[in-house]
């Protein structure tokens, strides 16, 4: 039996980091995730690094936003907002995400903020809340072949900066993805 990617809304925190975005877009591209977002989750990170990171010009972002669209086409999830009136979670404005989900028919939403969404809300609509360590821990678990190829192939994408292997462990550790790294710390020569 063949591996089935899940179905996972991306939180704008999954995407706001640059070497996370990298790695969870490019595990999409590699299907291992089947991956979803809307234009307001687009809106929410862009937002946030232009406030965090002045430096980095909303053109260069939206750059980015048409070129995460272009590699996954049917990754942007719309007609979602009927939805919103009926979940209820601690911040109401991440409802949108939970929506988006609904519309996705995903099985996941991938955050670091796992107290915006509970897990008894989130399972009203077969939905259940992860963090990317652990999502990708998991499917470490199951392919851990196709996980380094993935890896693999985001840390090429950093060729202006020419990460070596070893230097892409603390990529991975900072981007607090630390089970990952340390499964994949034996495997180092396969980055």
């Amino acid at each position: 039996m063949g591996f089935e990617p899940a179905v996972a809304v991306f939180d704008a925190c999954v995407l706001y980091p640059f070497h996370l975005r990298n790695i969870f877009v490019q595990a999409a591209v590699d299907r291992l995730v089947e991956a979803r977002w809307t234009d307001e989750i687009h809106d929410e990170w862009m937002r946030n690094l232009v406030v965090d990171v002045p430096a980095i010009p909303i053109e260069r972002l939206q750059v980015t936003r048409r070129l995460m669209n272009d590699a996954l086409p049917a990754a942007t999830v719309g007609g979602y907002e009927e939805h919103i009136p009926k979940i209820t979670l601690p911040d109401p404005d991440d409802r949108h995400i939970v929506a988006a989900g609904i519309v996705a028919n995903a099985t996941h939403v991938l955050t670091w903020n796992l107290r915006h969404f509970p897990a008894n809300e989130l399972k009203k609509f077969g939905l259940r809340r992860m963090t990317p360590d652990a999502f990708l821990a998991g499917l470490f678990d199951q392919i851990p072949d196709l996980v380094i190829s993935s890896l693999a192939n985001a840390r090429r994408n950093l060729s202006k900066t020419g990460v070596s292997a070893s230097d892409f462990i603390p990529i991975l550790k900072r981007q607090k993805l630390v089970q990952v790294a340390k499964r994949v710390e034996k495997h180092v020569s396969d980055l």
